[in-house]
């Protein structure tokens, strides 16, 4: 009887202590959040993710009633902080803040994934779709895509570009061949440093999504070429590539929420549902419009379907810009 009774109050004690250890783990999903919630950038602070994930978190936190914290883990084009994720616990603690270059281009530009996009994430909100750009220093002499060219053809091997993203990446080597150019890529953790080197003139020219670049040009030390888009941006009064080089296709950078795989299909609809309801606000549309980003509304379903779709897309775009994987 005394060791009966000495099991079942070491199985309680076993019992409670687990239930202390891992409260994520106990409670309901309709819950949900209880405690903060870590939003993992996988670039720099000022990229278009960190600045997306910044605007969102606030109207999460008020939405929600849990602090929804920024952490970048810049590195690797994006899978430091992807596999951050995809190893967490699926309790929605722990999500992904993730673009086009982790969730489909990296596919195509990397010899080795750790994960795979399409299965090691569970998605939950498309975010936001971003308008990239060529830009040079304001005492660039080129003032047009043409005199870019031109000035660029006169120095072959001697012109480097600087790149931050796969977007950025891809972007500028469709430009080498469409227009025919000599140029060598500099890569970098995220198109933050990659302007600021532009800045301080150590590379020639960059491409950069436009919330990266914007306050730049504002001030006057900046300036932008064309856009990487087929339409023209209500942002900006540049061209785009494509009216000069038809063969250049539309490279649109996007930002989307993603959790661990395994993350609760009620979580995932919660948090999804407040991020939709979040893009609706005329706040939140004009601070993501000030840094160059349009909303991307989908739900868990459409972005799960959306992702799928831009692997090979990106994979095309990587091909046609003769990028061999790294």
């Amino acid at each position: 009887m005394n060791l009966a009774r000495r099991g079942f109050q070491a199985a309680l004690t076993i019992a409670l202590a687990s239930a202390w250890l891992t409260p994520s783990l106990a409670q309901s999903p309709s819950s949900y959040p209880q405690r903060s919630v870590r939003l993992v950038v996988p670039f720099p602070p000022g990229s278009g993710s960190d600045v997306a994930a910044r605007v969102l978190s606030q109207h999460l936190s008020s939405n929600l009633g849990q602090s929804f914290v920024v952490d970048n883990k810049p590195g690797a084009a994006g899978n430091i902080g992807a596999m951050e994720v995809v190893r967490a616990a699926p309790d929605g603690y722990t999500l992904f803040f993730g673009s086009s270059s982790s969730l489909a281009a990296n596919v195509a530009l990397l010899k080795t994934m750790p994960y795979d996009p399409a299965k090691d994430f569970a998605p939950v909100a498309g975010v936001a779709d971003s308008v990239t750009a060529l830009i040079v220093r304001s005492n660039h002499p080129a003032k047009t895509l043409p005199e870019f060219v031109a000035w660029a053809k006169q120095r072959p091997g001697k012109v480097n570009a600087s790149y931050g993203s796969s977007s950025t990446q891809i972007s500028w080597s469709l430009l080498n061949k469409v227009a025919g150019l000599d140029v060598t890529g500099v890569p970098y953790k995220g198109t933050p440093l990659a302007v600021n080197d532009l800045l301080s003139g150590a590379v020639d020219f960059t491409f950069a999504d436009l919330g990266s670049v914007l306050a730049h040009v504002k001030a006057g030390t900046l300036r932008g070429i064309a856009l990487t888009t087929p339409k023209r941006s209500p942002m900006v009064d540049w061209p785009p590539i494509a009216d000069t080089y038809p063969a250049f296709e539309d490279i649109t950078g996007w930002i989307a929420l993603a959790g661990p795989p395994g993350l609760p299909r009620e979580i995932a609809d919660k948090l999804s549902a407040a991020v939709q309801l979040a893009l609706q606000q005329p706040e939140v549309k004009g601070r993501l419009a000030f840094f160059g980003l349009s909303p991307m509304p989908m739900a868990p379903e459409a972005l799960r379907a959306f992702i799928q779709s831009e692997i090979p897309k990106w994979a095309r775009l990587a091909k046609a810009a003769n990028i061999q994987p790294e």
